[in-house]
């Protein structure tokens, strides 16, 4: 193949197993009906070595050089990501506290010529995600600053216990640690409807062992989650290597700009477009994060 002419998922991604511009395709019907399932099941799906293993080291170089732009913030955190100091019942797990230490580049330094950049855009790859989460459609993110970004977790360093904004996300592991940095998660903890508190609360204070998952990805691996339901985090990484992982975000809904609150917490920074935003939130339910 003539990589100098072939379209970025040719370069990228292994077409043989997953055929991204072939939705006709006995394979792509495969993979998409292997995700849904696992999404049905466990809320977390991951298609192994989804970038072509000739194109990793790729992939770690290009993390690698949009790291030191990662915003780091060490701060005390719930797993909602609302204030700390917030007027809740005293048994809620919202007062459990936890150390956040990851870092994010935000997608202002991810350039849209690099190869992240690219897939996230690319509407082959859009179309593929969006038959797997069983959606008509999906949308990249208004927010100039979410949508496509790179987590960076240094050695003694971890992302605690959290649950995401978004309905859904998809990451990819550019950059493996040595040892340590598993992603960890609860599938389904809580619904649109049900916070479950008494589960998460089991969770946070290191019980619930049984609602716990584990995973170990590997680079090249893409991971298709709802975050928005499972309390999830990442083990703190050990060893001296950082690990890094591009999350691709999308919504359901167009317009979707994140909040002031945590947009200054995740980057340091807010936009004109957040302030404009704020208290016109796009959400598709009432759950306290």
């Amino acid at each position: 193949m003539d990589t100098s002419v072939a379209p970025l998922i040719e370069q990228l991604v292994d077409t043989d197993r997953y055929p991204l511009a072939r939705p006709d395709s006995p394979a792509w019907a495969e993979a998409v009906d292997r995700v849904r399932r696992d999404l049905d099941g466990q809320g977390c799906s991951v298609l192994p070595n989804f970038v072509r293993s000739s194109r990793h080291e790729d992939l770690r170089r290009e993390g690698a050089e949009m790291a030191p732009h990662a915003h780091y913030d060490v701060e005390t955190v719930n797993a909602y990501n609302i204030p700390t100091d917030a007027p809740l019942p005293a048994d809620h797990p919202g007062r459990i506290t936890m150390r956040r230490r990851n870092a994010f580049v935000a997608r202002d330094h991810v350039p849209p010529d690099s190869i992240l950049g690219g897939l996230y855009s690319d509407g082959h790859f859009q179309r593929f995600l969006a038959a797997c989460f069983d959606l008509p459609e999906i949308h990249e993110l208004a927010d100039p600053l979410a949508g496509l970004v790179l987590n960076v977790v240094r050695p003694g360093m971890d992302h605690p216990w959290h649950f995401d904004t978004n309905e859904f996300a998809v990451t990819l592991l550019t950059q493996a640690p040595e040892s340590g940095g598993e992603f960890e998660y609860c599938p389904g903890i809580r619904s649109a409807e049900d916070e479950n508190f008494a589960d998460v609360s089991a969770v946070l204070r290191g019980g619930g062992t049984d609602l716990v998952h584990t995973l170990t990805l590997r680079p090249g691996d893409l991971q298709l989650f709802r975050g928005r339901f499972s309390l999830h985090r990442v083990t703190p990484v050990e060893g001296n290597t950082d690990r890094h992982s591009a999350i691709f975000a999308y919504s359901a809904r167009p317009g979707v700009i994140g909040s002031v609150s945590r947009t200054r917490q995740i980057f340091g920074r807010v936009l004109p477009e957040h302030l404009a935003a704020e208290g016109h939130a796009v959400r598709g339910d009432q759950l306290l994060d």
